[in-house]
């Protein structure tokens, strides 16, 4: 019994972490944006705290700005598509 949480392996895991989109991709609604990382912060139309989500489908881009602390935090930030008008 044991070894394994997850059904990942503690060595593999690691990988399993991080940012998972690029600036300009385009998501869906629903999306996971970064797993277990404090590095980024969730911005506009971003929810969640160490697992960021897309809330809308749109383009993804970043944003830096310093917090209170002065450092440098990442926010990922998502710009909603804007649905075509029918006439």
């Amino acid at each position: 019994m044991g070894g394994k949480v997850g059904g990942l392996s503690h060595k593999c895991y690691r990988e399993t972490s991080g940012i998972k989109v690029s600036g300009g991709q385009q998501v869906k609604s629903g999306s996971v944006l970064t797993r277990e990382g404090d590095r980024w912060k969730a911005g506009l139309n971003v929810v969640g705290q160490m697992k960021l989500t897309a809330r809308c489908a749109g383009e993804i881009y970043f944003t830096r700005k310093r917090n209170k602390c002065r450092k440098v935090v990442t926010f990922v930030n998502v710009r909603a598509a804007v649905p075509a008008v029918k006439e």
